[in-house]
Formats: C-alpha cells, sequence, structure tokens
C-alpha cells in the first residue's frame, strides 16, 4: 500500500475572492461561457458546495481496501474522507475526523487500523464502519451532557456511498439520484473495464502518479474529448515517435510505444471521423483511436480472454472501443489500458490529478506491463506527452486572465448533435461534449442552459 498520500498536504493558492455578484445564468450559454467560469475564486468556491457538494464523486476502488481495517484516504471536494473495510466485509467511507478533538482518525495514506481505529490524540476507539467502541476514563461522562450511545460520538460517514462493478463514489449530499440513474450512459465503460478481465475483476496495482495542474479543474476534462488539439499540441511528440520509427529496419513491427504516441498524429479528417457520445449530468465517452494490435502480448491476452469467455463473449467485450471516458465531475477511466485519472480541484487555477493504474485478474502479467507502460509514456507528468498537455492548460489559464476578451467559444459543430436515449452523439470535430459538461454544471450552479440548445450567442449579452 502506499504509505502516504500527499494530497492534504497540499497548499492550494487560493487568490483574492472576487467581490462581484455572481449570476451563473448570464456567464453559461448554449455555445459559449464567461471566462469568470474559470478564473473567479469566488465561483470555484461556489463549486465546491454546489458540484462537488451534490454529484456523486469517485473515492476509490474496492481492491484498494481488500482486508478488514483496511484503509485509503482522500477528498470530496474539500471535505478529507476515509475509505475503509469493515469486519463484516462492507465498505464504508467516513469524514476523517475524530468526532472528540476533532484530530484526524487515521494518517494521510493507506495501510491498515487493525480491528478498530483509534485515535491518536486521547485514545478514542471506534469500529471500522464509524461507530463508538470505547473511550478512557468512561466515569468522567458520568452525569453529564455527553451520551456515549448517541451516534453523534461515532467517526461521521458520508451522506451516501454506492459502488459500481467495484468503483466506489460517494456524495456529501443525502438528496440526488442514485449512482445507477447518475452514471446513466457511461455506467457502460465501467462494465468494459471490468469485463476485459478474464476473470471479470479488477484491481488497482502498481502505485499512483500525482500531478498539480496550472490551472483550472474543467479546463482538463475539456481536453479530454477534444480531438483537435493532438495534431497541434502533440507536434513535437508524435514527429518524434514517426522519426524513430522510419529510422528502423524496413519491415520492424511498429513497437507498442511509438504506436501510441504516434497516434496523435492522425491527420484531422481521421479525428473527424471519430464518435463522440455526451450524456446527461455532464458525462461522455470518445470512441477509441487505437487498432486492436496483433503483437504477441496483445494475441495472448485475448487468448485468456476467450479461454476464461469464450470467443464469442470475448469479442463483444473487445469491440467496444473507447479511448477516454468522463464520469464528471471527478474521474477519467480509460477502459483498453485500464487506468483511471482522478480529478481533485484545490483552488481556481489549480488542480491535482491521480493517475491509477489496474491489473485484469486472470491475465497474463505482461498485459499490467503495458497498462504501466501506456500510463508512464501517455499519462505520467514525466511522459512525452503529458508536459505537452500542462504546458497547454497553463496557456490558457493565463489568457483568460488577461483582458484579451471575455468569452470562450465552445460553437464547433453547435446544432448538428444527434440525440440519444439520456444524451447525445456527434463527430470528434465537435464541442459537444463541452456544452454537455457546462449544461451539467450550469444544473448544479443553479442556473438552466440547455445542452441540446444551440443558440448563436455572437457578442449579445
Amino acid at each position: 500500500m502506499n504509505p502516504v498520500n500527499p494530497i492534504t498536504h497540499v497548499i492550494p493558492i487560493v487568490p483574492v475572492a472576487s467581490a462581484a455578484p455572481i449570476d451563473v445564468q448570464a456567464l453559461v450559454q448554449p455555445d459559449r461561457v464567461h471566462k469568470r467560469v474559470y478564473t473567479d475564486p469566488a465561483i470555484f468556491e461556489l463549486e465546491m458546495d454546489r458540484v462537488f457538494g451534490q454529484a456523486w464523486l469517485y473515492v476509490g476502488h474496492e481492491s484498494q481496501v481488500p482486508n478488514p481495517g483496511d484503509y485509503f484516504t482522500t477528498r470530496l471536494g474539500r471535505e478529507p474522507v476515509v475509505m475503509l473495510r469493515h469486519t463484516d466485509g462492507e465498505v464504508h467511507v467516513l469524514f476523517n475526523r475524530c468526532p472528540h478533538k476533532g484530530a484526524k482518525i487515521v494518517p494521510d495514506g493507506s495501510g491498515s487500523a487493525g480491528k478498530f481505529l483509534r485515535c491518536l490524540y486521547h485514545g478514542w476507539t471506534f469500529k471500522c464502519d464509524g461507530s463508538l467502541l470505547s473511550v478512557p476514563l468512561r466515569s468522567g461522562y458520568e452525569d453529564t451532557a455527553l451520551d456515549l450511545k448517541d451516534p453523534q460520538y461515532g467517526v461521521r460517514k458520508v451522506a451516501r456511498v454506492a459502488t459500481h462493478r467495484g468503483f466506489v463514489f460517494a456524495s456529501l449530499s443525502k438528496e440526488g439520484p442514485a449512482l445507477k440513474d447518475f452514471l446513466g450512459g457511461v455506467a457502460t465503460s465501467l462494465d468494459n473495464f471490468c469485463d476485459r478481465a478474464p476473470d471479470g475483476e479488477v484491481e488497482v496495482a502498481g502505485g499512483v502518479q500525482r500531478v498539480i495542474q496550472r490551472n483550472n479543474w474543467k479546463i482538463f476534462f475539456e481536453n479530454l474529448h477534444d480531438t483537435i488539439h493532438a495534431v497541434a499540441t502533440h507536434e513535437s511528440s508524435w514527429r518524434a515517435a514517426k522519426e524513430e520509427y522510419a529510422a528502423m529496419p524496413a519491415g520492424t513491427p511498429k513497437p507498442f510505444e511509438v504506436v501510441i504516441v504516434d497516434g496523435n498524429g492522425e491527420p484531422l479528417d481521421f479525428w473527424e471521423k471519430l464518435e463522440l457520445k455526451g450524456y446527461d449530468n455532464g458525462h461522455g465517452f470518445m470512441e477509441g483511436i487505437f487498432v486492436p494490435p496483433t503483437d504477441p502480448v496483445s494475441l495472448a491476452y485475448v487468448a485468456s480472454l476467450e479461454a476464461a469467455q469464450g470467443a464469442e463473449r470475448a469479442d463483444a467485450i473487445l469491440r467496444v472501443n473507447r479511448h477516454n471516458t468522463i464520469v464528471y465531475p471527478s474521474c477519467s477511466p480509460h477502459t483498453s489500458f485500464q487506468q483511471i485519472r482522478v480529478i481533485r480541484p484545490l483552488s481556481v487555477d489549480r488542480t491535482l490529478v491521480e493517475i491509477f493504474s489496474f491489473r485484469l485478474k486472470g491475465a497474463p502479467e505482461a498485459t499490467f506491463q503495458r497498462t504501466l507502460k501506456y500510463t508512464n509514456i501517455v499519462n505520467s507528468p514525466s511522459s512525452n506527452v503529458m508536459p505537452d498537455d500542462l504546458e497547454a492548460y497553463n496557456r490558457v489559464q493565463e489568457g483568460l486572465g488577461s483582458d484579451g476578451g471575455d468569452w470562450v467559444s465552445m460553437h464547433r459543430a453547435a446544432g448538428r448533435d444527434q440525440p440519444l436515449p439520456g444524451g447525445r452523439a456527434s463527430n470528434g470535430n465537435s464541442e459537444m461534449p463541452s456544452r454537455n459538461m457546462f449544461a451539467a454544471w450550469a444544473s448544479y450552479m443553479g442556473a438552466n442552459v440547455d445542452a441540446d440548445a444551440h443558440v448563436q450567442a455572437g457578442d449579445k449579452a
């Protein structure tokens, strides 16, 4: 397990909040948004309450707490929480706070608390479901107003917790849709994530990589389905990959490392033909960009899946070819290469992204090593690809802080979306995913923006 999780040690840079009133309705239109939604600290604070305080947020995976007493700490919005497994096998998500003096009940990171939780400050102990077990000097509370049988003196549980195929989500709000209804069409991405395992289950493995981005969290999400940026933003890396392969002897099979980097160099008409799908609540996914490989590692994996599930079922599973899925507003699973990027907003211009890799149970070890390779080459902070994106995000954030204009355009292919049950579809050159996410954002924030409306706003308002 990971000994330290620095997520709560990060001191975010929080600019002075704007004194201007916030009229969310005026800031988000069907095909453009005002720059304040990325730059105003007051809006960020409102997001922490209305978006991250209401939505289902990804906490972690059950495999991160395999045994009773195992725990994993993280944050939901601004709230420090701990996911842990009780002695009855159930997974709980609790606020990481002792009800006595308020100390964190477990240290940041992951580990094992044993059979019960014990606060290091005064020794209050709790069961792993948060209920109070004992206190020192119990006699000291006799004839006082403190009732040790009162549930408020247990470690408080997060309002709602639910799982889907082992992926644990929680909501800080008691009200709202059930997790199944919240996920809608993107539940199939989590299903395919697990179905690709010959044994039907996955587990977190290989540690976690973390990077603090110098940008608003929404900029990262928008980029995940922005197909048009790839050729320009990643030109240095995809050109280097193509040149590297061109220098190899004729007939050499293209190495996996080259395939996953030079894919960004496909021409714009390739990206335009891809399919994008957006669903209610801001979710969506884009069609996969890689042709299923036929190298020995891939063939061995397919053979293991066919042996466990049968050739017909294995074929159906692998035909689901998706690149980035967005589970708004907290994570992005990649089904083909078994990883999840988790988004933790820190301030209006700082975002922590955590990258977790997963092992497909029952698959050859070489399959997992390929997952790690993809993570390291494409999404790690020291990869050949991610620095391009980080530079672009920061330039956007800095540019939005200037007086060069007030609005951010999302007009591309507006009015061309096709309806889907619970959502909409478009081709790869559309900015539909951004419009779809902002419709959800506006709803959380208390405004009304129709994701299917396409008013050509021009420069009015």
